[in-house]
């Protein structure tokens, strides 16, 4: 299913571009809100006495950014919009005396397909194709597994003044939890006399993630402000 996700899309794109009523493309941007992955201690001893944690640790988000481009094209009060949206995200797990930052870039390839419920305002939903570009976890030196598909489901509601357009959409990844091993480096460091260790060692790391967008979008062109359609179905 993975391999033909692009295909189908680019099929769809041309295929909905001849038919359109309406064409519109533009750049986006904004911020992300991350949540999911885990850090689970495994028993660890040092001379015969347990060091180390065993529990369960989940992490805060930080914000992070986002960008890309996108086309959209209308059908009445339907829409279909591709887009291509380049995303920076972080998770910050705090362990038993210190923080690990969870560091995700990806390349996302939306297809999303939507309703103008009233106005300006559209719902839409749709799959997205998510390509991992990088994923580092700090204190590890292990190589980081993100996701197991690069598949995930994305929801959204958008208003539109003019040429810009305000996003929230919520992006669930279809990938299943994976626990991979890690080896967390502990930097053993003295307090008052006292030897403070990190406290994790080995561990299990799952590093699903799902995320929220806030995005500002200006279409640079828009066929419904500059009405101009040669014969064949082609704007410009």
């Amino acid at each position: 299913m993975n391999k033909f996700f692009l295909p189908l899309l680019f099929c769809l794109f041309f295929f909905s571009f001849s038919q359109a009523q309406e064409f519109s493309f533009g750049i986006k941007g904004g911020l992300n809100y991350a949540m999911g992955g885990e850090i689970q201690g495994k028993s660890s001893t040092v001379n015969g006495n347990a060091e180390y944690s065993t529990g369960t640790f989940t992490p805060d988000s930080n914000i992070g950014f986002h960008g890309g481009a996108f086309i959209e094209m209308r059908f009445g009060k339907f829409l279909v919009r591709p887009e291509a949206i380049y995303s920076s995200i972080e998770t910050e797990f705090s362990l038993v005396n210190s923080t690990s930052i969870y560091s995700v870039e990806q390349l996302t390839i939306p297809l999303l397909v939507g309703y103008n419920i009233y106005g300006p305002i559209d719902v839409y939903a749709g799959p997205a194709y998510n390509n991992i570009i990088d994923a580092t976890l700090e204190k590890t030196k292990d190589a980081i597994v993100v996701q197991n598909s690069p598949l995930a489901a994305q929801l959204g509601i958008k208003a539109g003044i003019g040429r810009f357009e305000l996003d929230l959409r919520y992006s669930r990844s279809l990938s299943s939890a994976e626990a991979q091993p890690i080896d967390i480096d502990n930097d053993n460091t003295v307090t008052n006399g006292v030897n403070q260790m990190d406290g994790v060692n080995l561990a299990t790391f799952d590093g699903t993630l799902h995320h929220v967008l806030l995005s500002l979008s200006f279409k640079l062109f828009d066929s419904s402000a500059s009405p101009r359609r040669r014969s064949g179905g082609c704007y410009f």
